[in-house]
């Protein structure tokens, strides 16, 4: 498992450096030496077909849900057929669902776990003529580029929320894999927690899955067992949110707006909005404009993410302050990841005034001060 998660940071460390710039669509630094491929085919005329691989169910409530969504949106724009896989495994399955897509004739792929991307790199170089975007991974290609958005911003201001709340000091995090996307999340979510309140820790389960609703909630059980009186999740399924209802505790949803599932337990939620992306991406694809070899990060900024409205049990003061950090966040003002930083042993790994670059988030594979919990 070490030898696992340090070749993930290796791996996202090297790629991170390697991506190209999108232009008006990217956040991330022009690499040097790395010239975008060329699109695969000029502007697209006549109707588009576009697929979407999930490794959820669409009625989740959480992560698939939350790209449906944007799905409906881009066929909104008109002149553009779109369809969906929903709850494919990782590996061999997923595979063959996206080569069945790029035999079926569709202009663009979006697969949108980060366990699909070896098998959207590997369909990809047998299907140049199709472009395929990649979500939360690292590789591309000369028809693959890959996607995300700067989550991280919401789960601090969740945290912020988080931490002002609870009572017992202790918070837990339900998570699916100790992959830098989730270990950045997790990071960025207790920073935001121990900016209002030092004292707190934040107390990490894995599940080792994205969704499993049974599993979820006896992990969300376990954390309250311990003394948690706050829960947060990066887990595609209400199960947590149910599971500190039950107990009469609080939590932070992801994804989506949670609350209809726990109204008396939800704070708010870290939530996606990929329409404003999706639309960007696809308008590239008609206009003869999108290349390969990119990353696209987008961040608050664009509206990608957000943090859903506030429980009726969270203060005004709380939300005010909150509301602030968000406006900065609004504005392009990311000082999240500044430092000083300490790891769990108390070491700086972000010295103080100095910003972590991208390479360095794209490839978090350890835990900030305040984490009780082991990366593996």
């Amino acid at each position: 498992m070490k030898k696992w998660m340090r070749a993930i940071g290796a791996l996202a460390l090297t790629a991170a450096v390697a991506l190209t710039g999108l232009g008006a669509l990217t956040g991330c630094e022009k690499a040097p030496d790395k010239a975008a491929a060329p699109a695969a085919g000029g502007p697209k005329t006549g109707e588009l077909k576009v697929g979407f691989v999930y490794t959820s169910p669409v009625g989740d409530a959480g992560y698939s849900w939350a790209h449906d969504q944007g799905r409906k949106a881009i066929e909104k724009l008109g002149n553009i057929k779109t369809s969906y896989v929903e709850a494919v495994k990782e590996g061999p399955d997923s595979e063959r669902v996206i080569e069945n897509m790029a035999r079926g004739g569709y202009d663009l792929v979006f697969t949108t776990s980060f366990g699909f991307m070896d098998p959207t790199m590997k369909v990809a170089k047998e299907f140049p003529g199709v472009k395929f975007m990649h979500c939360s991974g690292f590789k591309a290609g000369e028809n693959v580029s890959n996607y995300f958005g700067r989550i991280y911003q919401a789960r601090y201001l969740t945290g912020m929320v988080a931490g002002s709340m609870t009572k017992s000091n202790i918070v837990g995090y339900v998570a699916a894999f100790p992959i830098p996307e989730v270990i950045r999340g997790i990071n960025a979510f207790t920073l935001g927690v121990r900016s209002v309140n030092p004292k707190a820790q934040v107390r990490v389960v894995w599940t080792k899955t994205w969704f499993d609703p049974a599993l979820e909630k006896d992990a969300a059980i376990s954390l309250l067992d311990v003394g948690a009186d706050v829960l947060a999740q990066h887990q595609d399924s209400p199960g947590p949110q149910e599971a500190a209802q039950q107990r009469g505790k609080y939590s932070i949803g992801y994804n989506s707006d949670m609350s209809t599932f726990a109204p008396k337990a939800h704070l708010t939620a870290a939530v996606w909005n990929w329409a404003p992306m999706y639309e960007a991406i696809v308008k590239e694809v008609r206009e003869g404009t999108w290349t390969g070899n990119r990353a696209i990060w987008w961040g608050m900024d664009k509206g990608v993410v957000d943090i859903a409205p506030f429980g009726p049990m969270v203060p005004k003061a709380v939300q005010d302050k909150v509301l602030a950090k968000k406006a900065e966040l609004v504005k392009g003002v990311d000082t999240i990841f500044v430092g000083p930083i300490k790891d769990q042993a108390g070491q700086v790994k972000i010295p103080d005034g100095v910003k972590a670059e991208d390479k360095e988030l794209l490839g978090m594979t350890w835990f900030v001060e305040g984490v009780v919990g082991s990366v593996q």
